[in-house]
């Protein structure tokens, strides 16, 4: 019998190399999830998000698909196109 997704997730989570390339993609993943739910949230498609931020839909879309790292200021222009507040927490 195939595995279940969780079956397969639950596997994963305890593999250190996962584990590793997780942490090194995981702000790009909880970024590109944020934006998903504002946008949507706001009824907005990315071709809207990205004229009113002055970019490209292209570059939403990599957003998006977690394909780019954004920088800060592109990150407070998103919260400002979506009417909303960047927020950063640093955790030690």
């Amino acid at each position: 019998m195939p595995m279940t997704w969780d079956e397969y997730k639950k596997k994963w989570e305890k593999d250190p190399e996962f584990q590793k390339a997780w942490e090194k993609t995981r702000l790009e993943y909880e970024v590109a999830r944020a934006l998903i739910k504002a946008r949507i949230e706001k009824k907005m498609t990315q071709k809207q998000l990205a004229r009113k931020m002055k970019t490209k839909q292209s570059v939403i879309s990599r957003v998006e698909n977690a394909q780019t790292k954004p920088t800060l200021s592109f990150l407070q222009r998103l919260a400002d196109a979506l009417g909303g507040k960047l927020e950063v927490n640093l955790r030690v």
